[in-house]
């Protein structure tokens, strides 16, 4: 090997790179607005609110995660949210109450929980910091409270200018 060889001195670290967006459920996400279930958009009237659930094309939200949200200023029983998502469960893979946003964090919160990560355990792992997906911050502080028993070390960021974490 001459003088003027490069060297990939990453690969040659042990270092394994995790990318957290590998992970993020992948489908369509679907809001429904309980506004457009009232009567003038600001009255649950119970008869009128069953007949538009009733209506619902349930089909539309197949295979989607569904984020459940009320934009009017109207104050809406508990038992609607559960009548729509009655409606919609056996259609959508998941039905939350919220915001895009909360659904977001309810589905990172479910992907890392089941996801194996036996894979690192004992080894130097980076955490990649930019990414094409919109992460929810939790997802990292759970992540760390997922690997940290795992592995020998965590960093964030990317391979060329990383912050350590922690090392076991």
């Amino acid at each position: 090997m001459s003088d003027l060889d490069i060297k990939n001195k990453v690969a040659g670290s042990g270092l394994l790179n995790f990318d957290l967006s590998k992970i993020v459920p992948k489908g369509n996400r679907i809001g429904v607005d309980l506004k457009d279930f009232l009567f003038e958009g600001l009255i649950l009237k119970e008869k009128d609110f069953r007949e538009k659930v009733a209506a619902l094309d349930a089909a539309k939200y197949e295979d989607s995660f569904v984020y459940i949200y009320n934009s009017a200023d109207a104050i809406v029983p508990l038992w609607a949210y559960f009548l729509l998502t009655a409606k919609l469960t056996g259609f959508a893979k998941k039905t939350v109450y919220g915001n895009r946003g909360d659904l977001e964090v309810l589905l990172m919160h479910a992907a890392i929980q089941s996801h194996d990560f036996s894979e690192l355990t004992g080894k130097r792992v980076l955490v990649k910091g930019c990414s094409e997906e919109s992460i929810p911050e939790n997802a990292y502080v759970e992540l760390v409270e997922k690997l940290k028993p795992l592995v020998k070390s965590l960093m964030f960021g990317e391979a060329c200018s990383n912050v350590p974490i922690f090392k076991n």
